[in-house]
């Protein structure tokens, strides 16, 4: 018979880890379609970390998300080991490790801005307020929806126990962009290029800067200026398409972005998880409180980032220009804006 110690041995070398929660909002809409199957195979949270899936949408999307919940039952996932379909915001917060809130009011034609932030203060006041009620403390919020910068700093104002430094929107599409320009550019892999940086808003506003990347261009880093050799573009059309990247897939695909959301997704939470590079930072949109730049501080901005033991710490100390200053006025000018306005409506 085997022994308890061989046992407790056992148990300690092979450890059958936890499962965390994933909540994940607007699930039976497209960009959850393209996400939940790289979450449930482990590309996200670690290739030995069972998941439990939980996926929130409205009552009329229920139909929908059964059929997404049997698409991830015949994927014969090892790693999946419940799926949550739900409506309910008790059952889809609680005990949640990690929430990726997708869903968001989205703007229909003909529709004002601030009615616009007015449906999504409510869907986020909403949703701020389940975390604060059912989810874990340590619980770690990425928030996708749109106006997502407003969208996150309205949910973690509903959520005061949760610590500010828990809540992040997306600008990881952003910087992917960004960094696939240059890339392209220089006629290199997209791993090549890093340090490329997104300031402000996740909006037409956000400012896409590489007077910090760099290129590996045959073995050896250069400047990204250095390497594209072309300033006017640099400061021209590359920020305008990084700008307006998403209007123009809309217009060629007549449907938003998902696949590149749903991977920008994954990079976000899997660096979140498991930290930067040494020598790295990535954009996200974090509580700008404490920082060196000159932003205004209650604002939820996009930064440079370098991230350890699930910690986010803004990347202090790099240059910053004329230019680039301009750029990161005018973008924290519309946060300061879009909050004014979102926190009217959360008051009322």
């Amino acid at each position: 018979l085997e022994s308890p110690i061989l046992k407790l041995l056992d148990a300690f070398l092979c450890p059958g880890a936890d499962p965390i929660r994933v909540l994940v909002t607007g699930a039976a809409g497209q960009i959850a379609y393209s996400l939940l199957y790289s979450i449930a195979k482990g590309d996200v949270f670690g290739k030995d970390q069972p998941i439990i899936l939980v996926l929130l949408d409205i009552p009329p999307m229920l139909p929908v998300l059964d059929g997404v919940v049997m698409e991830l039952q015949d994927c014969a996932l090892p790693l999946l080991r419940e799926v949550i379909p739900t409506d309910k915001v008790e059952v889809g917060f609680k005990d949640l490790d990690a929430a990726i809130l997708v869903g968001s009011m989205p703007r229909k034609e003909g529709m004002e801005r601030k009615d616009l932030l007015k449906a999504n203060v409510a869907i986020f006041k909403t949703q701020g307020a389940a975390l604060e009620k059912y989810a874990k403390k340590t619980v770690r919020v990425l928030v996708v929806g749109n106006p997502a910068n407003t969208n996150c700093l309205i949910a973690s104002k509903s959520a005061p126990s949760i610590p500010k430094e828990n809540f992040s929107c997306l600008t990881r599409l952003d910087h992917n962009r960004a960094r696939s320009q240059v890339a392209m550019r220089c006629g290199v892999p997209a791993d090549a290029v890093k340090n490329v940086i997104i300031w402000g808003n996740h909006s037409s506003t956000q400012y896409p800067d590489v007077h910090h990347a760099m290129v590996n261009v045959h073995g050896k880093e250069v400047k990204a200026y250095d390497a594209v050799k072309d300033d006017s573009w640099l400061k021209g059309d590359f920020i305008s398409t990084v700008q307006l990247r998403g209007a123009a897939v809309i217009k060629a695909r007549k449907l938003s972005s998902a696949m590149s959301a749903a991977k920008a997704i994954c990079d976000h939470m899997r660096d979140w998880w498991f930290g930067t590079l040494d020598g790295e930072f990535m954009s996200m949109g974090v509580y700008a409180g404490g920082n060196s730049y000159g932003i205004p501080e209650d604002l939820i901005y996009s930064f440079p980032v370098h991230i350890k033991n699930k910690s986010w710490n803004i990347h202090d100390g790099l240059t910053v220009n004329d230019f680039s200053r301009a750029k990161m006025d005018a973008t924290a000018a519309e946060l300061v804006e879009e909050r004014d306005t979102a926190l009217s409506f959360l008051s009322q």
